[in-house]
């Protein structure tokens, strides 16, 4: 569900408010400003650009860091449900 390439995306965002988002049991990565439309409407948020570069320390990680993150918030997101 959660790879490194959304990790990747959310961390290229320009916004810090953009975030990775589950919707419909799919995982994307939306604007703020995305996530007051229909479309979004009762997303759950997973986690911000901002609380991404500020747990990997840097806005330029090495790709294995990147892979380890998306390893982490995969295995959270699926506890979610049980």
């Amino acid at each position: 569900m959660i790879d490194e390439a959304l990790v990747r995306e959310l961390l290229d965002a320009t916004d810090d408010d953009s975030a990775l988002v589950l919707v419909e049991g799919r995982a994307r990565v939306a604007g703020r400003d995305a996530l007051d439309s229909d479309d979004l409407r009762g997303a759950a948020v997973v986690l911000t650009r901002a609380e991404l570069v500020d747990r990997l320390g840097t806005a330029h990680p090495a790709p294995q860091e990147l892979t380890l993150v998306a390893a982490s918030l995969n295995d959270a997101v699926g506890k979610l449900g049980g």
